[in-house]
């Protein structure tokens, strides 16, 4: 239909760079190009430009970079962008289930289908993968550049009933939940007929305070089953759940709910957390403080602290109410269009940004992905380590494998608690056949060694996933072979919170892989590479720019709750007609994208766009790095100068730190060049990282710019302390 065709715009055919006045600046850097294809960030610099130089020179110049590069082979290395064929054993009927897609010819008939008539394949797939109450009658309408998308707008579903009920029918006693507590030998498993149970339990004694479809209800909550059954019960009648990561700290907690208008909150006394307890219900208790408008609270106990404050006009037990209901309770129907959750970003500042999600096309674009993506089957048993509290717990550990009658793993603990076979054993002791976790976990468990991971039975794995941000060559080959043992797909998946479900990734079955690109893109998205500074769409491969999506996909973001012009304008206004994913991607000689991170970290120093990922990849190629983070700070001279930090591998001693810190300036300048040179480069124990290990650079950039007085909010820094020692080391080198 009209509303589908993709924006008309100007497209460039590829020269091999984003224009020849904006070579991206991986292209000039010299680096490897099995080093530069897992960088983050992608830097649309214009090319140094000698005094009396004319622009036509500059251009030839410039090709003449690209053309060098096209061909550059590092000594040692004969190709550097090793290609790894679909695993033998996937497609050995003796060994494994046949995959739903088992070659290239397939994927592309069925990627062509979803683009020329997505309204039948849509369709189609939404009537084979979900059970409506009421059948939609058309599939899909509105435009990105309008913000009016719409997918089965008259069709009408409850979530809860998919996940729940219809398998708890069919397989009443088959498992739906195994929760792996964080304490070694303490799991519990729910089958769909007792997840069901509990979901309507808590469902009407949500009906008793009051609540009805529309209402908004607050989760902060461990890792607990309990969590998802809150989620299932808000979905079950129709309320819209706001789970918020149970790492946020009161005021953060207070803002989203608030934002939320949330009228419930459910929480735990307290969580675990390797080793160390999180005090849930305390953080909610100040948060609340803040919020009138919360008239009750449900609190599971979780470590049943005796201890815990509880407030008798508003908290409950959920063990002394929950229990008393009826273990049935009539799913509520809901417009396909109708909220299923809202889901605030992570590392977002000021105001928080709420992404809301529909239920018919959110919940079709994870059984899709999940079925597709990571090739499940009956029988199957979905391991997903991240926190219900984020874009992927939602999707891959909840919605998705539940969707499709499987069981899902869910894990309280972390994974060198209490040492580092946890992942491992967990695998093997409930015999996991996907493995969906993040780059960070995989190169931490890389440091420590094989032998945690090879005295571990992985055999079930058919499938290991890598999720949150590019994962480095590196540790997709050490990931591949000691835990895959190369007899598994491995899908490095791109995606965002407000896609909803995977957009660019490999299919175990079909797709030969490279190691650090995302490769294709999914059913249903068209990617565009666009000129950052034109807007035009580069077309053919050996192409870099921004990362854009040229029409609707079903389970994209549809607003962000109570203000919808900043959802125009963060993602649709940008590049008119398409949607702006905020990061930077290459298409390569072969079509494969490797998605290159924010398009914002980038640095100015003397006239040079640097990418600062470019240089952390250079320093990370040193022997004794484990880390590095690279920031931009103020200089008089150069307009801005190059910070970097870095932490060394836990068995290296560093006898002289002044000398290390010149090699690795030399490192940089030998594999970048002078200009990339890091004017400090700082030692550090560790660096500032989110609870899900993600490095958070806008610190490290506050510090530098002597800000350390407006860090802003910190309640996600997994190790506070961190922060106040680099301050003191910062300060102390910088002179502030």
């Amino acid at each position: 239909m009209a509303s589908l065709t993709p924006a008309k715009r100007k497209a460039r055919k590829s020269t091999g760079m984003a224009g020849l006045e904006t070579a991206p600046a991986h292209l000039a850097s010299g680096l490897p190009d099995g080093i530069r294809e897992h960088t983050h960030d992608v830097a649309m610099g214009t090319p140094h430009v000698a005094p009396g130089q004319k622009p036509l020179d500059r251009q030839l110049e410039t090709e003449r970079v690209v053309e060098q590069l096209a061909h550059h082979r590092p000594e040692g290395e004969s190709d550097p962008d090793p290609v790894h064929p679909v695993p033998a054993r996937l497609l050995d009927a003796a060994q494994c289930p046949t995959p739903h897609i088992t070659s290239m010819n397939q994927y592309q008939a069925m990627y062509r289908q979803s683009l020329d008539d997505p309204n039948t394949f849509w369709g189609n797939m939404a009537r084979e993968l979900l059970d409506w109450h009421r059948p939609f009658s058309s599939v899909a309408s509105g435009t990105l550049q309008d913000g009016d998308v719409s997918w089965f707008g008259d069709g009408e579903l409850n979530a809860s009933y998919n996940c729940l009920d219809r398998h708890a029918l069919a397989h009443p006693d088959r498992v739906a939940i195994i929760h792996e507590a964080d304490e070694v030998g303490q799991s519990q498993r729910y089958t769909y007929k007792e997840l069901l149970q509990e979901v309507c339990r808590l469902a009407n004694l949500l009906i008793s305070f009051g609540l009805r479809k529309g209402n908004t209800v607050a989760i902060y909550m461990p890792m607990v089953p309990q969590a998802v059954i809150a989620m299932l019960a808000c979905a079950r009648i129709g309320c819209i759940h706001s789970v918020v990561f149970a790492g946020f700290s009161a005021d953060s907690l207070a803002e989203r709910i608030l934002d939320a208008n949330s009228a419930v909150v459910i929480t735990s006394d307290e969580g675990r957390r390797g080793g160390r307890i999180i005090p849930t219900k305390r953080i909610v208790d100040d948060a609340l403080k803040r919020c009138p408008a919360v008239k009750r609270c449900i609190v599971y106990a979780h470590t049943k602290n005796a201890d815990i404050p509880m407030n008798p006009t508003r908290d409950v037990w959920w063990h002394q109410v929950v229990s008393r209901q009826r273990p049935h309770c009539p799913p509520v129907p809901v417009n396909a269009e109708d909220p299923l959750f809202l889901l605030y970003t992570s590392g977002s500042t000021g105001k928080p940004k709420g992404v809301v999600h529909s239920t018919g096309g959110y919940l079709l674009g994870a059984a899709a992905t999940v079925k597709y993506v990571f090739d499940v089957h009956d029988g199957d048993v979905f391991g997903c380590t991240a926190d219900v509290g984020w874009i992927t717990g939602h999707t891959y550990l909840v919605y998705g494998p539940l969707l499709l009658g499987v069981a899902t793993v869910m894990f309280e603990g972390v994974p060198t608690y209490p040492d580092a076979t946890r992942y491992w054993k967990l695998i093997e002791d409930h015999k996991v056949t996907q493995f969906y976790t993040a780059p960070t976990a995989i190169r931490a468990l890389r440091r420590l060694g094989d032998h945690w991971v090879t005295q571990c039975d992985l055999s079930s794995l058919r499938v290991i996933g890598s999720v949150g941000e590019p994962i480095n060559p590196e540790a997709w080959n050490w990931y591949n072979q000691v835990v895959g043992q190369g007899r598994c797909a491995v899908v490095d998946t791109y995606w965002q919170t407000e896609t909803g479900s995977n957009v660019v990734t490999p299919l175990p079955g079909a797709t030969s892989t490279k190691p650090g690109s995302a490769t294709h893109p999914f059913f249903g998205i068209e990617v565009a590479i666009l000129d950052p500074h034109s807007g035009d769409e580069l077309v053919g491969p050996d192409v870099t720019g921004v990362l854009a999506i040229k029409r609707p996909w079903p389970s994209m973001a549809r607003t962000i709750a109570g203000d919808h012009s900043r959802y125009l304008a963060t993602y649709m206004n940008p590049y008119p007609g398409y949607y702006f994913s905020g990061d930077g991607a290459t298409r390569d000689k072969d079509g494969y994208i490797w998605v290159r991170g924010r398009v914002d970290d980038v640095i100015n120093v003397s006239g040079h766009r640097l990418s600062t990922s470019e240089i952390e990849s250079a320093l990370i190629l040193y022997p004794s790095v484990a880390e590095a983070a690279v920031v931009g700070a103020h200089d008089e001279v150069t307009g801005q100068c190059i910070c970097a930090f870095v932490t060394i591998k836990p068995e290296i001693k560093v006898d002289d730190p002044s000398a290390l810190e010149r090699e690795l300036v030399v490192q940089v300048r030998k594999i970048i060049g002078p200009f990339a040179s890091p004017k400090i480069v700082f030692l550090v124990e560790d660096l500032p990282k989110t609870r899900s290990g993600k490095i958070i650079r806008r610190i490290l950039r506050k510090l530098v710019a002597n800000e350390s007085d407006s860090l802003g909010d910190l309640s996600t820094v997994a190790e506070p302390a961190i922060v106040q020692s680099l301050i003191s080391m910062v300060n102390a080198r910088m002179g502030f």
